[in-house]
This record gives structure tokens, sequence and C-alpha cells, in this order.
């Protein structure tokens, strides 16, 4: 993911290259109409350096395409917000800031779509699993484990979307496996596995399950598409999101096919036990 940001920088700047072209200009001659560097010309065309919006600005201006600054910034916005560093985010916020600021995204979303190959969708995590969860996380990432209740606290107050209603519908297909890593002791894990049969018979719920076996299509990074404008997927040091229709088709197209080999409703609640059996019997604590 971090390297389709990287490639979308790359693309970007090729189009402010070929509007150059376009316009029959070589790279002194732009560097002698808007101010800039000859040098910091290439180094944008080449994505090695970030544009400013004002150089945006003037870039257009200078071959005589003024009507596509707001297209340009708007693109060039969009490109800047695709990656975002866990280490930034940490240095700047709690994680109960970073879970509280994603809850007017949820709220605002009328149709989510989340696909997990290694834990329980975030909005579905019940107390112990969350907790459990956060405690890894800031055990990862070095940060005080005395702000993982707060951060508990704030991921559960999103869940009454889950429950409230029919307000907010929701799609999630999850690998079987996903089941059968254990976050906090067997209580917790009991809890989850409650919930998540519970979820299966909400009337604005499907909760999918890729069961083991033969496959159409491989499992990939886990993604969440909210509505139609925005998709993220979470790596290990930062967050991708994209709202290029390009892209979010391609989400959708995948998280369909994805969709296509999971089993829902009684196939997908005896997979829950089987799950809670498996880790009975390892005598979790």
């Amino acid at each position: 993911m971090q390297d389709q940001s990287a490639e979308a920088r790359k693309a970007f700047g090729i189009r402010l290259r070929d509007l150059r072209r376009d316009a029959g200009l070589n790279g002194r001659q732009l560097a002698a109409l808007t101010g800039l560097h000859a040098t910091k010309i290439s180094r944008i065309e080449h994505a090695r350096q970030n544009p400013s919006e004002e150089d945006i600005r003037a870039w257009c201006v200078a071959c005589g395409d003024e009507g596509l600054v707001p297209e340009l910034i708007a693109v060039y916005r969009d490109v800047q917000r695709m990656w975002e560093e866990y280490r930034e985010d940490f240095r700047r916020k709690s994680q109960k800031a970073i879970q509280a600021a994603g809850t007017p995204l949820y709220e605002r979303t009328k149709l989510l779509r989340a696909y997990e190959a290694i834990v329980v969708p975030g909005i579905l995590q019940t107390p112990g699993y969350v907790r459990g969860v956060l405690t890894a996380n800031a055990t990862l990432h070095g940060l005080p484990l005395e702000g993982v209740e707060e951060a508990v606290q704030a991921r559960l107050e999103r869940q009454h979307l889950v429950t409230g209603g029919t307000a907010h519908m929701f799609s999630f297909v999850v690998e079987a496996a996903v089941l059968t890593y254990a976050f906090g002791d067997m209580a917790a894990m009991n809890e989850q596995f409650d919930f998540l049969a519970h979820v299966t018979r909400l009337p604005n719920v499907a909760l999918g399950i890729i069961p083991p076996g033969f496959r159409k299509l491989w499992g990939g990074e886990c993604f969440y598409m909210f509505d139609s404008f925005l998709v993220r997927s979470e790596l290990w040091t930062g967050r991708f999101q994209t709202t290029r229709a390009e892209d979010i088709a391609f989400f959708l197209k995948a998280f369909t096919a994805l969709q296509g080999q999971a089993v829902y409703g009684e196939e997908a609640r005896a997979l829950i036990e089987q799950a809670r059996d498996l880790l009975q019997s390892r005598e979790i604590s």
C-alpha cells in the first residue's frame, strides 16, 4: 500500500510533466515563467520532491491551463493523504484521541464494508478483545499502557451504530483464521464469540466468514470501505487511504469476490463455534 501511495505521487509528477510538454515548454522555460528553480521542476516531475499548492497554481498559469488549478490541487491533496505514518500520529495524539477521532467518520457512513484477515473488525470488538488488541498495539509502538483503558472505551463508543437499528448498514468479510487468534483470556474470547454470533442475526449486518479450503481469490491486505467515498487499509507502520474513484472501484471488485467465498448465517455461526471449541481445547488463559 505504501508502494501505491508512491505510485500515485509518480503519476501526479508525470501529469505535471505532460502539462508542461503540451504547453511546448522545456524545464528552463517553465522555471523562468514560474520562478521555480529548474532543478525543483525536474524533482517534482520525477516525484522526488513535493510541490506546494502555490507551485501547482503557478505551473498551470504558466502552461496556459489556469482552469486546471482546482482539479490538480484536489488530486494533490488526495495523494498527500494517501499515507499516514503511525509514528507521526502517535507523536501528536494519544491512543484515546486516535480512537475517538475515527467515530465521526463511522457516524456519517451509511454503508461500511470491511475485509479482515488478522483481527475481528474494530467496530465488532468486545471490551476484553479490544483491550488485548490495544495493549499489543501499545507494546509494539512503545506507548504507555495506562492509556489503553481510555482508548478501549473510545473505540466501544461507536458500537451502538451496529446494534442500534438500521440507520447504518454493515457488510463484513473475515477469514476463518481470525477467529482462532486470541486477544485476551478465554472469558474475553467467549464474550467476543457470543457477540459475533449475535450480530449475524441483526437485520443491518451481513457477517461473512471465509472457511478454510480452496480459493478463487487469495486473501490480501485488510481494508475498510466507507460508503463509496473512502477506502482505508491498515499496515504495520501506517495507514493507506484513498478517495480516488478508480481505487474505490478496484476495492469494491475485490470485496465482491471475497464475499462470494464467504458463508453466512448458520454456516458462519458454526465456524464461530468451531473456533470457540478450538481455543477452549488449548486452555487459553
